[in-house]
């Protein structure tokens, strides 16, 4: 499988083939055989319910959550699919973007209670690079979500890349306070996707008596005995699982399974978090911070992440800028490779470079030698020349790395230009160049995008050709 960080620009990925998973709902009891199959680029994930007439879809999207008591539950079009969560979860730790999941039941399969098989079957079948373009969205203040009733408190944060920190907090005297974290999703396979649901014995003990855990049999969930319990009672849930009498583990957990980490219980609210919130339906950038998560919280706080994404799609693709973050190319690594020096090389930074997309940065000062002529006393960057810059951070991406030839940069034509702001002594140009088409015989042809801030002042269609230096 492909390796992908979640930053910057990237293709959307599919599936590279088909593949099946048989296995029980936890709470409904019914067998059920699940395909997940490749689909077309903007597909997202679909269910489909192919054991109803007409097989009727329901996207992966909080406009679609129906029920969060327990697991979460998506319903459209006739179509109910619930328990969804470890499965999102398993997608988005794998970064699959287009999925379509055919399943004959109602709920999705829950295995050993955690994402872990899921992961293992989506690393089997691999991953197929898509020819489209994955927009990332960026949040540009914190979004909040509390809920007293339940001490919830929820925050998305601007950042670089996607990012969690949960905390839970029962009041328990087994579990205590636990915290997890992920730095990025590429952590999530090895650190959080086996990871087990969990539940405490009194809820087990109604959930039982209530015949709402039909197809649980113990070996995909962690319990959790935080109260005294009699013999009786274990014996009593012995014979409802079918199992030799269980005993109560000096840690206070029952002898059923092994914990795989010691804060497990927490690691499991962050998948479920990553899952739930996987329903937002467009990959986003944000550091998000959960104290005492649960499905109707997530899906409540992936609701208002989705709606400030909505309002603000005009900047899905502003680049995030930090300027503390160390930069993958100075300006004295610039000048290794443009020919451009004082007064006219016009990048002091690349602090994104993907195969097909670089970002650099231009800081506007008083000083520039071309404010002297243009415009004195109202001081405005020439147009041409923010093109220019727009021109040498593409260079950057286009002329051939790991050589010792020299190469230059000739414009072949400019169209669509737009100058939409000022700009002037003290802004930031952030310079996005992205391909349009895979580079040929030396033609290269790029869109060009500046922003300040989050305001696009200038974009155009830029194509130039890379020419060899005879000359070095």
């Amino acid at each position: 499988m492909e390796n992908g960080n979640g930053n910057g620009c990237s293709n959307q990925h599919t599936l590279a083939e088909a593949i099946s998973i048989d296995g029980v709902g936890i709470h409904t009891g019914h067998s059920v055989t699940m395909t997940l199959e490749p689909a077309e680029p903007n597909t997202g994930i679909v269910f489909q319910r192919v054991d109803l007439e007409e097989q009727p879809t329901v996207k992966a999207d909080v406009d679609f959550v129906t029920e969060t008591n327990r697991s979460t539950t998506l319903s459209h079009n006739g179509a109910s699919v619930s328990t969804i969560e470890h499965l999102l979860a398993a997608l988005a730790g794998c970064e699959i973007d287009n999925v379509l999941v055919k399943i004959n039941g109602p709920e999705i399969p829950i295995l050993d209670g955690s994402s872990g098989p899921f992961v293992q079957a989506l690393l089997k079948a691999g991953r197929k690079k898509q020819d489209a373009i994955k927009t990332w969205y960026t949040i540009d203040h914190n979004i909040y979500f509390t809920d007293d009733d339940k001490k919830v408190e929820m925050v998305a944060m601007p950042a670089n890349e996607y990012r969690i920190n949960t905390l839970i907090d029962f009041n328990s005297p087994v579990l205590g306070t636990q915290h997890a974290q992920i730095k990025n999703m590429a952590e999530f396979n090895e650190e959080i996707a086996t990871c087990r649901t969990f539940s405490f014995f009194h809820e087990l003990e109604f959930l039982l008596k209530n015949n709402l855990i039909k197809g649980g049999d113990l070996n995909n969930a962690i319990v959790v005995v935080d109260k005294e319990v009699t013999d009786e009672q274990l014996e009593t849930l012995s014979k409802a699982f079918g199992k030799e009498k269980f005993a109560v583990t000096s840690e206070g957990y029952l002898n059923n399974l092994k914990l795989r980490f010691p804060n497990e219980p927490a690691r499991h609210k962050l998948l479920d978090l990553v899952g739930d919130l996987a329903l937002v339906g467009m990959p986003f950038k944000a550091h998000i911070i959960a104290n005492r998560p649960g499905h109707a919280s997530n899906v409540a706080f992936a609701k208002k992440i989705k709606e400030h994404i909505r309002k603000n799609k005009f900047k899905a693709n502003v680049p995030a800028y930090f300027p503390e973050k160390p930069p993958i190319h100075d300006v004295v690594e610039i000048e290794k490779i443009l020919p451009h020096r004082f007064p006219f090389l016009l990048v002091d930074k690349i602090i994104e470079f993907s195969d097909t997309h670089i970002v650099g940065v231009k800081n506007v000062t008083y000083n520039e030698p071309f404010f002297q002529g243009h415009f004195p006393g109202n001081y405005v960057m020439p147009g041409v020349l923010q093109v220019e810059a727009l021109a040498q951070c593409g260079g950057l991406l286009a002329i051939p790395k790991n050589t010792t030839d020299k190469y230059d940069t000739y414009f072949l034509k400019v169209d669509n230009c737009k100058f939409k702001q000022k700009v002037v002594p003290g802004d930031t140009l952030l310079l996005k160049m992205e391909l349009k088409n895979p580079i040929r015989r030396g033609i290269c042809e790029m869109r060009g995008t500046i922003f300040v801030g989050s305001k696009v002042v200038c974009e155009a269609d830029l194509t130039a050709q890379i020419v060899k230096r005879t000359n070095q």
